[in-house]
């Protein structure tokens, strides 16, 4: 059987610790090496890199093979709406920066991989 591909698609903050306990039932049910996690955060959701707990969480699951995509355009507005601003620089070295969100859910889509959203 070929691995199975899946993005989780997290766009609200609130959402992280369900998307957490998601992946690591999935890695955990079907092994890290039968599965590719994408990660995608856009929209306010981004705001998690400010988290210094969350961020190590991600830093485990990085560790498991998934892959945390941040999108561009989500941190850009964040940072000229006055919220939380976290610059590309300062994005954890395991994040990958997208230019946009919903093209990377489309791509990720197309490559077949399933959606989820927790």
């Amino acid at each position: 059987m070929s691995k199975l591909k899946v993005l989780f698609h997290v766009n609200d903050v609130d959402r992280w610790d369900a998307a957490f306990g998601n992946i690591t039932n999935l890695i955990n049910d079907v092994g890290e090496d039968a599965v590719e996690v994408a990660v995608l955060a856009n929209g306010p959701s981004v705001a998690v890199y400010a988290d210094t707990e969350k961020v190590e969480t991600m830093r485990g699951l990085s560790e498991k093979g998934a892959k945390f995509l941040v999108c561009r355009n989500s941190l850009k507005r964040m940072c000229s709406e006055g919220a939380v601003c976290i610059s590309e620089e300062n994005l954890p070295s395991f994040a990958s920066v997208v230019p946009a969100g919903i093209t990377e859910i489309i791509k990720k889509q197309h490559k077949g991989y399933a959606y989820v959203k927790p």
